[in-house]
């Protein structure tokens, strides 16, 4: 890292340093949004770091966001904090590189600042992955579109005040390709018109997912992200630096759970001797311990060459494999090495497990990641 990207690390430390693991314990008891910490990164300029500094961004790129994200997740943070913010890092990037001048203008400063909240409107219970199939509707009236359907696991948005939402403008049937006929809306949370349900789940319940109703939400033609039916194509620009931060945020996790492992087997002591000395505990955190830094390094390498304007699907995908497989392994190490312990709410680790779990089934399964190295790298058929 560069002098530049280790100021960034310590920076970032700091801000978070006050929310420790009690403060993170008790957002996942109460499920309160912690807007205490969403504040203070937001005060210290840190959700614009990958936006241009015309919008109140910091300019930089995607290493520096996975470096972000990986500090605040290994500070014990883990989901809870990284989900918190994660949508602002690169959720709004359709904004920026497909919006007009005057939306861009309009939203992406209240965006960076902490003002305006988001959330993203994409999966839908009938098509999972297969986004193509999605069967939210946004039909055209004199003044713009109305949208009418559902979507799932949208995160933050019980307290949003702007939706980002795909639906379809064109019948699939009437389209050369299934993605096409896809649009792309930056558009008002009219609770009015959307019924937002939280999602009782596993793990990270102070950021909650919900279930969408979408009934008769009027949105004008200026909140059309560039051109109709493009919506698909904006999307999957997203993609790959998604997959990087999940792959980082995951690492950070499965360290900040190692470390505390390494730790209570050098203070436990049992039969006379701790616990760390015996090679049973140590060789599956040593192990642990090398399958982060291997998934860490595909991370990094991937973010480097998408900001060097290179082809990284690949990598992204294999980082994003690597890095939640290693960082659920590590939480769950962590976990056995506590003993029972590993199972109370004292120690922390049980909660890190929890959130491990997230990441190894979203955005994308570890078998559609699959399906994509074994199809583009290696020239295998299509399975699906």
């Amino acid at each position: 890292m560069s002098e530049d990207q280790m100021a960034i690390k310590d920076a970032v430390a700091r801000t978070i340093a006050p929310f420790d693991d009690e403060y993170w314990g008790k957002t996942d008891e109460t499920g309160d949004w912690p807007e205490a910490f969403c504040d203070a990164m937001a005060k210290g300029g840190w959700l614009g770091i990958a936006f241009p500094e015309e919008y109140g961004g910091a300019g930089l790129g995607l290493t520096e966001a996975a470096l972000m994200m990986q500090t605040v997740t290994r500070s014990g943070a883990g989901y809870s904090g990284a989900s918190a913010i994660h949508l602002n890092i690169f959720g709004p990037k359709p904004l920026e590189k497909f919006g007009t001048e005057e939306q861009k203008q309009e939203n992406l400063p209240k965006i960076i600042s902490g003002q305006e909240k988001m959330c993203f409107a994409v999966t839908e219970p009938n098509s999972g992955l297969d986004t193509a199939s999605l069967e939210t509707k946004a039909e055209r009236t004199n003044n713009g579109y109305v949208i009418n359907g559902r979507k799932i696991w949208t995160t933050g948005a019980q307290r949003a005040d702007k939706i980002l939402i795909i639906a379809r403008t064109t019948p699939k049937d009437q389209c050369a390709k299934p993605h096409l006929g896809l649009s792309l809306f930056y558009t008002d949370l009219d609770r009015g018109k959307i019924e937002a349900n939280p999602i009782p789940k596993m793990g990270r319940k102070a950021v909650e997912c919900n279930t969408l109703f979408i009934d008769g939400l009027e949105v004008p033609k200026e909140h059309l992200i560039g051109e109709e039916g493009a919506g698909f194509k904006y999307l999957l620009q997203g993609l790959n630096p998604e997959r990087v931060l999940f792959a980082v945020e995951s690492v950070g996790l499965g360290f900040a759970a190692l470390e505390r492992a390494a730790r209570y087997a050098q203070e436990r002591v049992v039969f006379g001797r701790p616990i760390g000395q015996n090679q049973g505990i140590q060789h599956p955190l040593a192990r642990s311990w090398a399958e982060l830094s291997a998934a860490e390094l595909m991370a990094y390498k991937a973010a480097s060459l998408f900001d060097a304007g290179q082809e990284c699907g690949a990598e992204a995908n294999a980082a994003k494999y690597l890095g939640t497989e290693a960082g659920f392994t590590a939480c769950e190490t962590a976990v056995l090495t506590h003993g029972g312990m590993g199972y109370a709410k004292e120690y922390h680790v049980e909660r890190m497990m929890r959130e491990a779990m997230l990441a190894r089934i979203a955005p994308v399964s570890r078998e559609m990641i699959l399906n994509f190295i074994a199809e583009r790298v290696l020239g295998l058929p299509k399975s699906y």
